[in-house]
């Protein structure tokens, strides 16, 4: 047993090996004092970093996808907290085939998804707008936030539901004054990841988006098509250490366990 423990630990310690070590390549290279992408870097500086806080184009798309995400995120949750209350508490025909309408999404690549998205709202004038990427996100975040609150919702303690209901709590207080509050470590990690994916979507933001809306994603892809300097790893490394915040301070306030139930 403790061969076949060590041998585990061994082959984790690869694949975790593996899998950081493009991060470290983008740490050195966002540091770099080279013109163009070299590694190892034949000196270090923050002249990328520099370079980054006036840059135009980057900026800008940086502040639409800020924008961008936290609509998708208010929306996500008004449309997939009610979807996940009702496939949690409710009893009624239909319930599976609706919860796996409502996770479809999910199960397609956003290849096709994007694709789908560009047919559709060609004709409606939605693409490069902002409410055509605030749709075309909230198909990857609305499954995601109905599956986690379902998880949530269904771990929490019925009995104190039922004691309200009994003091004569009307469906509408209980949910307000009792679910919500007792599901609000899942709301919260609901409306992180979706600010998190609904930013970091690439693929159906580069179906729908155009030159008067460019998520910073997008904008992304397009400067590494034409140039060749470390200033995407400067970028990437600022982007990297902003999503940790925001994961460790969600661990921190309610804890990833917590916030789906278990």
């Amino acid at each position: 047993m403790n061969g076949a423990g060590s041998l585990l630990s061994t082959l984790a310690g690869i694949v975790y090996a593996l899998i950081l070590a493009p991060i470290v390549v983008v740490f050195a290279l966002a540091f770099s004092a080279d013109s163009f992408i070299l590694f190892p870097p034949s000196g270090y500086s923050l002249r990328w970093f520099q370079a980054l806080a006036h840059h135009g184009p980057l900026l800008a798309s940086l502040w639409l996808s800020v924008q961008v995400a936290s609509v998708v995120t208010l929306c996500s949750l008004l449309v997939g907290v009610p979807a996940a209350l009702a496939l949690a508490k409710g009893e009624f025909r239909g319930k599976d085939a609706l919860n796996g309408f409502f996770l479809a999404p999910l199960l397609l690549p956003t290849l096709i998804t994007g694709l789908a998205l560009l047919l559709f709202f060609t004709p409606l004038r939605l693409t490069a707008t902002l409410p055509g990427l605030v749709l075309g996100h909230m198909t990857v975040t609305v499954p995601f936030v109905i599956r986690m609150m379902t998880t949530a919702l269904s771990n929490l303690p019925h009995d104190i539901e039922a004691a309200a209901a009994t003091l004569g709590a009307t469906p509408w207080r209980v949910v307000r004054r009792v679910t919500l509050p007792l599901a609000a470590p899942g709301l919260i990690a609901c409306a992180c990841l979706s600010f998190l994916l609904s930013f970091d979507e690439t693929v159906i933001s580069l179906f729908i988006s155009g030159p008067r809306a460019s998520t910073l994603p997008v904008e992304m892809v397009r400067y590494v098509e034409g140039r060749t300097d470390p200033l995407i790893a400067a970028l990437s490394v600022v982007l990297i250490i902003a999503t940790l915040i925001v994961v460790v301070a969600v661990e921190r306030l309610v804890g990833v366990a917590r916030a789906v139930g278990k």
